[in-house]
């Protein structure tokens, strides 16, 4: 399986501007500039879009392995957290709060690290990878 993205880019770095396309429509020209990655302008940014992916991918991986386990999800949500700093990202957090019937915390929590190491995204990162997680 493939997937695409697409960037285009006009202008100086601070000055100019860009919009994002995906393969599959959500994103549309969508955009993104100096202003939305560093300040407080409109648009998305490369960050906020790694934060995302890891968020939803993530949260992909846990679902599997509970299921697979045999419990009944009710729901997971996952916030991501991406630090960029000096130009590298540093990290990327994931706090995690979940309704699973029947599970105990000891067991969750293994799930939950299983996850973490090896949804594709994580094992894209070359960052450090953290993770607190509830269940709710």
């Amino acid at each position: 399986m493939k997937r695409y993205a697409t960037a285009v880019w006009k202008g100086t770095l601070k000055e100019g501007a860009g919009q994002l396309s995906t393969q599959s429509g959500t994103l549309e020209k969508t955009q993104y500039s100096y202003k939305s990655r560093f300040e407080e302008g409109i648009g998305t940014n490369p960050e906020e879009l790694v934060a995302a992916a890891h968020s939803g991918c993530f949260t992909m991986q846990l679902s599997a392995y509970i299921t697979g386990d045999g419990f009944e999800i009710e729901s997971i949500e996952t916030k991501c957290d991406i630090n960029l700093l000096e130009g590298k990202i540093v990290s990327s957090h994931l706090t995690v709060n979940a309704k699973v019937k029947g599970i105990s915390n000891d067991a969750f929590q293994e799930l939950v690290t299983k996850a973490e190491q090896n949804c594709p995204i994580s094992k894209l990162f070359n960052t450090e990878i953290s993770t607190e997680a509830s269940l709710v």
